[in-house]
């Protein structure tokens, strides 16, 4: 009888050896995965809603009537009447699809957005990984099983919607900027020009660029770099979207000018302020007025304040060193004052569940070292060089075991408020139904989303130092100094 696979390892890999410890642990991490994967499956159906590619039936309808010759922005949805509404550029990136089915182009997109979705994840969470000595491929899966089950990502797969793309192409430039100041500090990449130029990041903006001539929102971005003084990334990006833009003018010269000119200003095509899914804060403003759209000045008022709030928090954030938290309190921003931000397009709350959940654990990692710096120093011993970063800490208010207990608690809740997404039991609509016809809780709840972006936005703390866009003029000299020797 022939050996079993088991007795082949056995005799290939003695029991005591290294690599059976490694293949046990990817057999188990793989087994996680899959079940983390079953049981996101399983949430999107137990708090998602009933998915049927809505918008990419009017993207892929969009295409062929295009192709066949028509107007781009005449196209009205057979059922809906709804029509194309993103910028030209976006047309042309999505006309191959008029050569697909429309069954394809729908499978195509979930199968870009995840492993879009995927990108990102392993891209935020490499830092973290290697400080904690965590597996980063298993780190990724977790989090894309767990970013998959939330209302912004199942929202997009299931709508059709290209939010991920456009959050790949965004974060790409926040890569970019940790390469560029990685590589201005004297950490220069080895390999070929090409390899150089990708990995000295000196495309940072054209990510932006791309995103903002695809759809309007991402341009608050390139205000954040000249609110930051980043001049290279902002020159990249509005070269890019200029260039693009002028490149479809000169390819689909009618429909830009129709665009430009006209359906730019036609909001009516996007849909009523007052709809549940407007998780804006005119949205939130049009229903606590229970109005179809929100107060105008009203709301002019308050999205200047956001807007103020979220830029000058962002500009914090990168000065001490966080170019992470800083994009993601553009983003949230940008999701705010927006007249109209559905649910799918609220994307930046994943990295700023990454945020939350990192800066519970820098504050307790912190806590343990300045308490043993402390038992040290009670001892008359002096504590290591290592711990000089932490003497400004101040002494935690809590027991010391439950320093970062309340970031820890923010993450937690704001993963399961997107998880259950309660605007749905309590979703209304003018004229038939009163935004009030829940009462107080009800009112609370169609709006929740949106409270927590508003709360984000004030409140999302950044982690000095954690990924710097720029490093201070004495390091680079350092290091240069170190890499000429």
């Amino acid at each position: 009888m022939p050996a079993t696979v088991g007795r082949r390892m056995d005799r290939l890999v003695p029991t005591n050896s290294p690599v059976r410890g490694i293949y046990s642990r990817n057999i188990v991490r793989l087994g996680v995965l899959a079940g983390a994967l079953v049981t996101a499956w399983y949430a999107i159906g137990a708090f998602g809603r009933p998915y049927n590619f809505f918008d990419m039936k009017i993207y892929h309808g969009a295409a062929v009537w295009w192709a066949s010759g028509h107007d781009l922005y005449a196209y009205a949805a057979p059922d809906t009447g709804l029509g194309f509404t993103y910028p030209p550029f976006a047309g042309l990136l999505m006309s191959p699809m008029a050569r697909v089915p429309f069954a394809a182009a729908a499978w195509i997109n979930v199968i870009a957005s995840l492993l879009a979705l995927a990108v990102v994840m392993w891209a935020l969470l490499g830092p973290i990984s290697r400080r904690y000595g965590w597996s980063r491929w298993f780190a990724t899966g977790l989090s894309v099983a767990a970013a998959a089950a939330i209302e912004p990502v199942r929202e997009t797969l299931g709508y059709g919607q290209i939010n991920l793309l456009l959050f790949l192409l965004i974060m790409a430039d926040m890569v970019a900027l940790r390469w560029r100041a990685r590589a201005s500090a004297g950490f220069l990449p080895t390999g070929g020009a090409l390899v150089r130029f990708v990995r000295g990041g000196a495309w940072a903006g054209v990510g932006i660029g791309l995103a903002a001539s695809i759809k309007l929102t991402p341009a608050l971005f390139v205000v954040y770099f000249l609110v930051t003084r980043q001049w290279r990334a902002a020159t990249t990006a509005v070269a890019t979207a200029i260039g693009v833009t002028a490149a479809t003018f000169m390819v689909a010269g009618k429909d830009s000018a129709a665009y430009w000119l006209r359906v730019v200003f036609e909001t009516e095509r996007v849909g009523a302020a007052d709809m549940t899914p407007n998780q804006s804060l005119a949205g939130v403003l049009a229903r606590l007025y229970d109005t179809v759209e929100a107060p105008t000045l009203l709301w002019l008022s308050f999205a200047v304040l956001m807007l103020a709030l979220g830029l000058s928090r962002a500009s914090r954030a990168h000065a001490d060193g966080d170019e992470l938290t800083a994009f993601v309190l553009v983003g949230l921003t940008a999701n705010v004052i927006s007249p109209i931000s559905w649910t799918h397009h609220l994307v930046f709350v994943i990295p700023a569940i990454v945020v939350l959940a990192d800066a519970a654990m820098r504050r307790r990692d912190a806590s343990r070292g300045l308490e043993s710096g402390r038992r040290l120093t009670r001892r008359g011993l002096t504590p290591s060089a290592n711990m000089g970063g932490l003497a400004p800490l101040r002494t935690p208010i809590w027991f010391p075991a439950l320093t970062g207990l309340r970031h820890a608690s923010a993450a937690v809740g704001v993963y399961l408020l997107f998880l259950y997404s309660p605007i749905w039991p309590y979703e209304h609509q003018l004229p038939e139904f009163s935004h009030y016809e829940d009462g107080l809780w009800g009112a609370l709840m169609e709006n929740s989303l949106a409270l927590a972006l508003i709360i984000l936005v004030a409140t999302l703390p950044w982690r000095p130092g954690a990924e710097p866009a720029f490093y201070p003029e004495t390091i680079r000299i350092d290091r240069r100094a170190i890499h000429q020797r």
